[in-house]
């Protein structure tokens, strides 16, 4: 005989989850089958069974509720009042204690000068504990609250996560501590930067540039914006238009250690515009490349706040445009300049000492620029000791015009060379005023010798023949039969090719396409 159990539900099942619903009925279920028979102690088995399921009903039924009404109470708990263990502050007391404690930094900034209007919206130090250990770094460094006022967001920077690290940084690549001050008024957005994403990159780039690592404090110091800026933005074009123009890639380190603000400048709007300008002054492309080499700080100079006023008053004051070129290419200083005073009081008193007229200026600036420069203490000096050699105005006025580097030689040399002048060659004054030049040239290296030679030869000639000549050009006249008077004119003061001459060692080639659209 089996029985089936297919009938009956395991009472297991309702003890592992007492959360499940329980069976609503009691009543088992028998499946009956024609050939089963069960016996009588087989049915006390299964109304056992039966009784027992019921039974755990129930009592599912009990748990439920009871567990309901447990969480109910827990859940009505939470929500009870303050007192309870599970109580936080609401979103409005928060609120109001933030604003509180913002308001009481706030107070104190003021009370020590610090605007604050401009930190509204900017995370703050929470007491005033710590605002005040910020501040007290700062003036450390040497900021003035007339300096926080000028960037308040510094503030915002914590001292051992930014402040610190950032120095560190900066002191290890060698900038000195005490341009600090002066760094971090010109560029105080540095103390939010992080080292390893924006200031190494710079550095690295700097030196790639042909930056000797010893330069970098020193380029830093002179332009710590740099610092900020994209390695692929306004730097890397600045360098490949300069390349462009014919500067030696060579020479790139030293241009840009000298004058770093040129990796802030945009070709565009100020080199390029620069570069045509003097180009349109007569001076060729090549020639303002190699001053840039020398002096790139020209690049500097405001082209419509000073340059082109400048060659203005260079016109006004008799310079010739055709030597336009010359004067910049001798003395690009001259562009920059507060040059209008300067040419107003060198030509009074040149007038007044020795009765030099205007045109005759315009003259003197064209074959020596610096002139505008010369102080009238140097100056007087000059014109003093000529006098004393025995010239009268109207010659050291002649002189002057012929060859304005009298006026700014040294006097001991200038005094020797005359000495030997009046002694050993025995020529007249007239000489000199004829060709002033002859103080310009060395004594012991130049005019010794061919003196002595010319002297040997017994030739006549002029101090121009002589001298202005190089020496093997020199041994070539002292073998002509005759002297040619057109060797004898003086060569022009100043040769715009000499800025041109080639380099062995010039390494400026460049692919740059010189592109009119590229950095408008």
């Amino acid at each position: 005989m089996k029985i089936s159990y297919n009938a009956v539900t395991k009472p297991s099942f309702l003890l592992v989850n007492p959360e499940l619903p329980a069976f609503t009925s009691c009543k088992p279920r028998l499946i009956s089958t024609p050939i089963l028979r069960i016996s009588r102690s087989h049915e006390k088995l299964i109304g056992l069974i039966t009784k027992f399921q019921c039974s755990v009903a129930e009592r599912t039924f009990g748990t439920s509720s009871s567990v309901s009404k447990g969480d109910t109470n827990r859940l009505s708990r939470k929500q009870g009042g303050s007192s309870s263990l599970f109580s936080r502050p609401s979103l409005l007391e928060m609120k109001n204690e933030r604003m509180e404690n913002r308001a009481r930094v706030y107070e104190f900034l003021r009370g020590i000068g610090i605007i604050p209007d401009e930190l509204d919206g900017l995370e703050l130090p929470v007491t005033v504990e710590v605002m005040r250990e910020r501040v007290d770094f700062l003036h450390k460094l040497g900021l003035t609250a007339e300096d926080i006022n000028n960037y308040p967001l510094v503030l915002g920077c914590s001292v051992k996560k930014n402040m610190i690290p950032v120095l560190d940084y900066l002191g290890k690549l060698g900038v000195r501590q005490s341009t600090f001050t002066d760094f971090l008024r010109r560029y105080p957005q540095v103390l939010h930067a992080s080292v390893v994403i924006d200031l190494s990159p710079v550095v690295k780039y700097l030196q790639g540039m042909d930056i000797k690592p010893n330069d970098i404090p020193q380029v830093l110091e002179k332009y710590p914006e740099v610092l900020g800026f994209k390695l692929e933005g306004t730097m890397s074009t600045s360098v490949a238009y300069l390349i462009g123009i014919g500067v030696a890639r060579r020479e790139i380190g030293g241009v840009l250690t000298r004058y770093p603000e040129i990796l802030g400048m945009r070709v565009g709007r100020v080199i390029k515009p620069f570069v045509e300008y003097l180009e349109s002054l007569g001076i060729p492309r090549l020639a303002v490349a190699r001053l840039i080499e020398k002096r790139p700080h020209i690049l500097g100079f405001g082209l419509e706040e000073r340059v082109k006023p400048n060659v203005e008053s260079l016109l006004e004051f008799h310079v010739r445009e055709a030597s336009l070129g010359s004067v910049v290419a001798q003395y690009p200083e001259i562009i920059g300049l507060d040059l209008k005073p300067k040419l107003f009081n060198q030509q009074s008193l040149l007038k007044s000492v020795i009765d030099l007229d205007h045109e005759d200026f315009g003259r003197v600036v064209e074959k020596m620029p610096q002139v505008v420069s010369l102080s009238k203490t140097s100056m007087m000096k000059h014109v003093d000791f000529l006098k004393g050699c025995g010239f009268s105005l109207q010659q050291l006025g002649k002189m002057t015009v012929s060859c304005p580097q009298l006026l700014a030689l040294n006097l001991d040399i200038m005094k020797l060379s005359f000495d030997f002048f009046q002694t050993e060659m025995e020529r007249p004054l007239d000489d000199l005023v004829t060709f002033p030049a002859f103080f310009t040239y060395g004594l012991e290296s130049t005019i010794k010798p061919r003196h002595r030679m010319v002297a040997k030869k017994g030739l006549k000639c002029s101090l121009a023949w002589m001298l202005n000549c190089s020496d093997e050009k020199f041994k070539q006249r002292i073998d002509y039969d005759t002297i040619d008077l057109e060797e004898m004119e003086p060569e022009p003061s100043f040769n715009m090719n000499t800025l041109m001459e080639p380099r062995s060692d010039d390494d400026s080639g460049s692919d740059y396409e010189d592109s009119d659209d590229e950095y408008e």
